[in-house]
């Protein structure tokens, strides 16, 4: 592919407008270093040198897609708390819009709270909920999205169990958008997984895709293919694309790509689903096929592995990449 080519799909990304609906949380982090065993209890303490709050789960698909140009509204739930304040400040900070997000005063603000001790992560702290909305609040959320649904490019899903997407507002985002032919990705958790039947593309990883299937999978292209097959059969997608770690990915639209991991060092592979998805929505957004926005959303994930944390993809950086690996 030539560079005026990659300009060219890098241009086409500033001009699109993508929804995003789903699970939105605060990822924090807490980093220092062990010195020493607590006297309390056999347990590391960690001597803090700094602390840092992003966008997770939807917000952070959101301000992949921010970053890379696209005009991006994000729907979805928080608490009436403090962290809520935190996460709205943190969109505003990216250039997103927290006003489609409802406060529901029952459940927290979900925060992920990670300590770590030289990049290496020691424990996990999380405040959540995960039970599903009501129909008060359900019906908030699709009336938000059909009064956007006439003016975006693609629309994704981004279920991480914690009660955003029930199986009513999956099945009437999917319908809205199959009557204006707009692509819907969606990137599933295990509760749900067979809730998302008619989207566009889905993109599970490994993991989710043999969970589901209730049997081991391999992690060679074979036993992926087979399990791809098995899982269209029971969920009527168009394409899917599974993310495999350190094999890649593979695509299927028909038939299959196989596309290899690049050998770099990975410090840190949180929220690189979510920019797999999200730079997948631009491409398909953009008019690519679904290889090349495959191609391109397996570089953009290896970028953002370089750093420890979630962080949205960099333009830049992408497009160095492809630049480097797109022919």
């Amino acid at each position: 592919m030539t560079p005026e080519a990659i300009e060219k799909i890098f241009r086409s990304f500033r001009e699109k407008r993508i929804a995003v609906i789903g699970d939105v949380m605060i990822d924090k982090y807490i980093f220092g270093h062990v010195s020493r065993i607590s006297p309390e209890y056999p347990v590391p303490v960690v001597d803090v040198t700094r602390e840092s709050s992003r966008l997770g789960g939807a917000a952070n698909v959101a301000v992949n897609t921010q970053s890379l140009g696209a005009e991006t509204l994000l729907i979805g739930v928080t608490g009436d708390d403090a962290e809520r304040r935190n996460l709205t400040s943190l969109m505003q900070e990216h250039g997103l819009d927290p006003e489609m997000l409802v406060a529901d005063s029952t459940r927290p603000t979900t925060c992920k709270t990670r300590i770590l001790s030289q990049n290496h992560h020691i424990t996990r702290v999380d405040y959540e909920s995960r039970k599903p909305v009501d129909a008060e609040l359900e019906e908030r959320l699709l009336a938000m999205f059909r009064e956007i649904a006439g003016t975006v490019d693609a629309v994704v899903l981004e279920d991480y169990n914690k009660g955003v997407l029930t199986p009513t507002l999956i099945a009437s985002v999917i319908a809205i958008c199959r009557e204006r032919d707009t692509p819907v990705l969606v990137d599933p958790k295990l509760k749900g997984f067979f809730s998302y039947f008619g989207c566009t593309v889905f993109k599970p990883n490994l993991s989710e895709l043999a969970a589901a299937l209730g049997d081991r999978v391999a992690n060679a292209d074979s036993a992926v293919e087979q399990a791809c097959l098995a899982l269209r059969e029971k969920l009527d997608f168009e394409s899917i694309v599974v993310t495999r770690s350190e094999k890649g990915m593979t695509a299927y639209d028909g038939s299959f790509t196989h596309i290899p991991a690049l050998s770099l060092d990975v410090a840190d592979v949180s929220g690189a689903g979510d920019t797999v998805i999200g730079t997948l929505a631009l491409g398909l957004a953009s008019g690519l096929d679904l290889v090349t926005s495959t191609r391109i959303a397996n570089l953009a994930a290896n970028t953002v592995c370089q750093e420890v944390g979630a962080v949205p993809v960099r333009p830049d950086k992408l497009f160095n990449a492809c630049l480097a690996h797109l022919r």
